[in-house]
């Protein structure tokens, strides 16, 4: 079983900058598959961003050049920096693991970019 627990949502105007953060529970973290989805209201969660455990990303088009995802296996911890935020960002932000072909699901962070 993995938990994952993510921080660091909340309000930014637009052209502002956050660091989500999602921290996992379980062993051999450095084996996880993990992404990034959002939710807005009314709309399907989609996907954002993943990394591999080789550390190759992929990022939606929306979101490219925008936003980076990163990990770090010490701290059994996956990051979305999010940069030059836009109102169309706004969304409940989840954290995704993939472990022995099962997946697992944050709680979720919201975010909101507003002026």
């Amino acid at each position: 079983q993995v938990q994952l627990v993510e921080s660091g949502g909340g309000l930014v105007q637009p052209g502002g900058s956050l660091r989500l953060s999602c921290a996992a529970s379980g062993s051999r973290f450095s084996l996880y598959f993990l992404g990034w989805y959002r939710q807005a209201p009314g709309k399907e969660r989609r996907f954002v961003a993943h990394i591999t455990s080789g550390g190759s990303t992929n990022y939606a088009d929306s979101v490219k050049g925008r936003f980076t995802i990163s990990r770090d296996n010490a701290k059994n911890t996956v990051y979305l920096h999010m940069n030059n935020l836009k109102p169309e960002d706004t969304a409940v932000y989840y954290c995704k693991a993939v472990k022995g072909g099962e997946y697992y699901w944050g709680q979720g962070t919201q975010v909101t970019v507003s002026s």
